[in-house]
């Protein structure tokens, strides 16, 4: 006879096994891997269909991993974490966007008119920007080697007329050369720079005194674009090598793709960035293919050879579902590719870039992509469903901006210019 505690210990344990197998099944077809869903729904008896949030398995295993690890990082002070409050991203005002569907023209949504007002200076041209992943703070990164911080709700106070606000609230100082990408720690006080002196430092910025960095990755080569992987224990790096380099944030080991694609001599990286969930990964580059990664194995799962013609592709960024990748290049177009298949679908014209390393990006809605016109020195604002230009504003820069950076949680965006400044956009009121 079955004892009874057994069969409720059974039971339990087989609908763990029923609600696993679904996570999986819905985890694989959110990510685009069909067959490997269907192979897991037939085999374990799951339906293919089931209806399960998006990245729930995800976020369960961090969960996991974070009471494993008692909610602490390793490798780094307790000083350095935040309250659970920071970090917390907002949820997004309107659901992920099928981009893949055609949408007809005339259908395009009209995008508020924005205004912008000088933040400050560097001493040179100002050569990046990045919001951190709650939007409260952004860096800036200039060709002086300096690195400014900004709090977001100073910003706002300011613009209202409080003359007593300072945004501007850190700078720090300590590469050698100019700085060409920032990223901010995805649950700790900790921003990272890259530079032209061939290192990737680690800045405290809970500490008002700390201008120096407290961790120092030393590359190999010129780091032309840095990504935190979403748990914070890893970072990316692009440089003028053409293979990714992977760092282990606690260890400091570098790990290189074991399938790396042979780039040629022009193969130099322009910028890497992770998905939402660390997943997946992409690289833009100078010989003009994107390059998606696996993001547990770091293998080279696509390669998207001439995906701007001959010209050079300049970024490559994320839709929040990590179903589309949008990319810019010097062939003065912006596209939105399906990483699924690999194939194009949609195509963003009329702003020229061909001597910039200039962004394409997606409001924190992304119902709209926008970019810079080099020729008319302008913001470009397309409807990123039907690709029709909706709007174009002066940058008011002195000479062409080279960076622009939206927030994730909120309309609003700077702009970082050849003269030296920084302009933080909202809404008109």
């Amino acid at each position: 006879m079955v004892n009874s505690g057994d069969l409720d210990q059974a039971l339990q344990d087989g609908n763990i096994f029923r609600q696993l197998n679904a996570l999986i099944v819905a985890h694989l077809r959110h990510h685009n891997l069909s067959q490997a869903a269907s192979a897991v729904a037939s085999a374990t008896m799951t339906p293919l269909n089931i209806e399960v949030p998006p990245n729930r398995l995800l976020e369960l295993v961090a969960k996991g991993l974070a009471a494993e690890n008692n909610g602490t990082l390793r490798g780094l002070s307790s000083s350095v974490l935040l309250p659970c409050s920071y970090g917390s991203i907002t949820a997004p005002r309107t659901a992920s966007i099928d981009f893949s569907v055609t949408h007809l023209k005339g259908s395009s949504k009209a995008i508020p008119k924005h205004e912008s007002k000088t933040l400050s200076e560097h001493k040179s041209v100002v050569r990046c920007a990045r919001f951190s992943p709650d939007g409260m703070f952004f860096a800036t990164g200039g060709a002086d080697t300096s690195i400014k911080l900004f709090e977001v709700p100073k910003v706002k106070q300011m613009l209202s007329g409080d003359t007593q606000a300072r945004p501007l609230i850190r700078t720090f100082y300590d590469h050698a050369e100019p700085i060409n990408d920032l990223d901010f720690h995805p649950r700790s006080t900790i921003l990272i720079s890259s530079a032209k002196d061939n290192c990737i430092k680690f800045f405290d910025f809970s500490k008002t005194t700390a201008k120096r960095a407290f961790k120092v990755f030393q590359d190999t080569h010129n780091v032309r674009s840095v990504s935190f992987h979403p748990s914070g224990e890893f970072l990316l790096a692009g440089t003028d090598h053409p293979i990714p380099h992977l760092y282990d944030v606690n260890t400091y080991q570098c790990f290189l793709p074991p399938n790396s694609p042979d780039n040629g001599v022009n193969g130099a990286i322009n910028q890497v960035r992770y998905s939402s969930t660390g997943s997946i990964y992409v690289t833009a580059s100078k010989d003009g293919a994107i390059r998606l990664y696996d993001g547990v194995s770091a293998k080279c799962i696509r390669s998207i050879n001439g995906a701007h013609g001959k010209s050079e592709v300049t970024s490559a960024v994320f839709s929040r579902d990590q179903r589309f990748v949008l990319s810019s290049g010097k062939d003065c177009t912006v596209k939105l590719w399906e990483i699924g298949s690999g194939r194009m679908v949609k195509e963003y014209l009329g702003a020229k870039r061909i001597k910039l390393r200039s962004q394409a990006i997606f409001n924190e809605t992304e119902e709209f992509v926008i970019s810079i016109d080099e020729a008319s020195n302008e913001v470009v604002t397309w409807d990123a469903r039907t690709a029709e230009k909706v709007a174009k504003w002066p940058s008011n820069h002195n000479g062409t901006p080279r960076w622009i950076e939206h927030s994730p949680v909120e309309p609003v965006f700077v702009t970082c210019g050849t003269d030296r400044s920084v302009r933080f956009w909202k809404e008109s009121v």
